[in-house]
């Protein structure tokens, strides 16, 4: 009876001594914190490791999170300086740094950063009009982040970073934001269109230019080219005529030869003979036949002349036996054809005598 007595005592004790133990020793895990209250009033704050404390006399409060938090608020209506309300989320990232103070300085610092995010971000949007607000992000994130660290940092709170999640405008407004800007790319739709039209067309007009430009220089050689090819063959023309040294028979031929040139054309009414028709004619007359062009002005024909030495082999340019005989017969075909025409001609004319053909000579 004595044993069992004291064997129930002594596991009483046991008992005792390993809750004591289980009170008095804490441990903390990494990036946590505690806060110890010794009959009620703050004691220490707690690291992370293994720590003892007083039994019944010192209290942990809860552990404080070291890590740096994000918490997402609802959507807030905020009206804007245009008095348009728009719907914006927000995004705080803050990290407690002072437990002590997150503890006895601020009753709930969530619900606290939360208000204070929400006044904040209406005094910010409220002087800032709708385009504004869309485009100025980064403004807006700024003054929210000065704000809040300013009023968090006695609550022993840093707010790293308040970002706006979202951003929306009444539906009325986002149908009118999309024709505005349904309208704003056809316009430029429209400006671009115009642009590469007229830079087309500048490019045509430069390239016709500079077509015109070399056609025109082209033709320019050319004529270049042709005059001096006309004027060298005049030249090798005029050379070989004074090469061969044409005589009165010759010089005759060739101007019998030009008159069906000049009554050639169906206009041709009245086909004018000019006065060195005759002279040309008689002297051709005269180089054929000279014992005829004697009598005929009243000469009588010198006996002929004793036969001379025979000249000298005439110079290589000199023409050949064949080419003056056929040179003759063709002079005479041209002359004969000459004189019809001019009969016909002078037939054809009323007033004209018949007799000599219409010709006259020089006076």
């Amino acid at each position: 009876m004595d044993n069992a007595a004291l064997l129930i005592v002594f596991a009483i004790i046991i008992l005792v001594v390993l809750f004591v133990l289980g009170r008095a020793v804490r441990i903390i895990p990494q990036a946590r914190a505690a806060v110890v209250e010794r009959l009620g009033r703050y004691s220490r704050t707690l690291t992370p490791g293994l720590t003892v404390v007083v039994p019944f006399i010192d209290k942990v409060r809860p552990l404080i999170d070291l890590r740096e938090q994000v918490v997402s608020f609802p959507p807030q209506p905020v009206i804007t300086e245009d008095n348009l309300v728009v719907s914006i989320d927000t995004v705080i990232y803050f990290q407690v740094t002072d437990p002590r103070a997150a503890t006895y300085e601020i009753a709930n610092y969530i619900q606290a950063i939360e208000q204070l995010t929400v006044t904040t971000l209406r005094n910010v949007i409220g002087g800032l009009n709708l385009e504004e607000t869309l485009t100025s992000r980064d403004q807006i994130n700024g003054q929210l982040r000065g704000v809040l660290d300013e009023a968090t940092g006695k609550w022993g709170i840093r707010v790293n970073r308040v970002e706006l999640k979202a951003i929306d405008p009444p539906h009325s407004i986002q149908d009118s934001m999309e024709k505005q800007m349904r309208a704003e790319r056809d316009r430029r739709a429209a400006i671009l269109t115009a642009e590469g039209t007229k830079q087309s067309q500048i490019l045509t007009a430069e390239g016709e230019k500079q077509s015109a430009i070399l056609r025109a220089q082209g033709d320019r050689e050319a004529r270049v080219l042709q005059a001096e090819g006309q004027a060298r063959a005049i030249e090798t023309v005029f050379a070989a005529i004074h090469a061969g040294n044409p005589d009165e028979r010759l010089l005759s031929y060739q101007y019998l030869q030009m008159l069906p040139q000049i009554a050639q054309g169906s206009a041709n009414k009245v086909w004018i003979v000019p006065a060195e028709l005759g002279k040309a004619l008689d002297g051709f007359g005269r180089a054929f036949n000279p014992g005829a062009a004697a009598s005929e002005n009243g000469m009588v024909p010198k006996p002929p002349a004793p036969p001379t030495p025979p000249a000298p082999p005439a110079p290589p340019s000199a023409a050949t036996p064949e080419q003056t005989a056929a040179a003759e017969a063709e002079a005479e075909a041209a002359a004969r054809e000459a004189a019809k025409a001019v009969a016909d001609a002078t037939s054809s004319t009323p007033g004209a005598p018949a007799g000599n053909l219409g010709l006259e000579g020089p006076r």
